[in-house]
């Protein structure tokens, strides 16, 4: 703890508890920032742990999906049937405010289709294969935004969490042990002063006799 370079006055005492109570509030407001952060960030990564493994079983299902239509079709029917998609895919990009954090939001479009065949030389398989494909794709565009945010929420979190052992283990004790210093000089200060007037009054005393 350090002492606080001021003058051991009445006035600089009012003023440090003033300083002293308003760092006690703004400590309360950043703790329960934090602990508000630190709930947000515990779901955002329950949440991506979940999808990862919704992501990964539902690969696994598309490959041996696509393992089975593979089967049922030439090289060059799988070839034609997956050589030429329709669709448009476009991702629009977002900021939202999640306790005063900016966090992206991530929105896929997709305009038209992927399965730009006909259904005469394929098989169910492929289908299959596809819709899992594309499912996948856009649970994998969701991981992101998840992985961003918790990248975002844990700057946050480690940011406030500096601030509060700042106020913590800092600027509270060092202005509590200012205030209790000139406290203590004040009274030394009363002290000395009600000594001398007990002095003075009893030479005055002494000298009308």
């Amino acid at each position: 703890m350090a002492l606080l370079h001021v003058n051991p006055t009445r006035m600089a005492l009012m003023e440090l508890k003033r300083k002293s109570a308003s760092a006690k509030r703004g400590h309360k407001l950043l703790k329960d920032k934090q602990d508000g952060l630190m709930q947000q960030f515990l779901q955002i990564i329950r949440d991506a742990k979940r999808l990862r493994e919704e992501i990964d079983v539902k690969l696994q299902r598309a490959f041996r999906t696509f393992i089975l239509a593979s089967a049922w079709l030439s090289e060059s029917e799988l070839q034609n049937a997956l050589s030429s998609p329709q669709a448009v895919v476009s991702l629009d990009y977002d900021i939202k405010s999640v306790m005063g954090v900016k966090i992206p939001v991530f929105k896929l479009r997709k305009e038209g289709t992927i399965r730009s065949y006909g259904y005469a030389n394929t098989n169910a398989f492929l289908d299959e294969a596809i819709d899992l494909f594309e499912e996948t794709f856009a649970s994998l565009v969701r991981l992101a935004e998840i992985e961003k945010q918790a990248e975002r929420m844990a700057i946050e979190l480690e940011t406030t969490r500096r601030r509060v052992n700042a106020l913590e283990h800092k600027m509270l004790p060092d202005l509590r042990d200012t205030v209790k210093f000139i406290k203590m000089k004040l009274d030394e200060s009363e002290r000395a002063g009600i000594v001398g007037t007990m002095r003075v009054k009893a030479q005055i005393e002494a000298a009308g006799r």
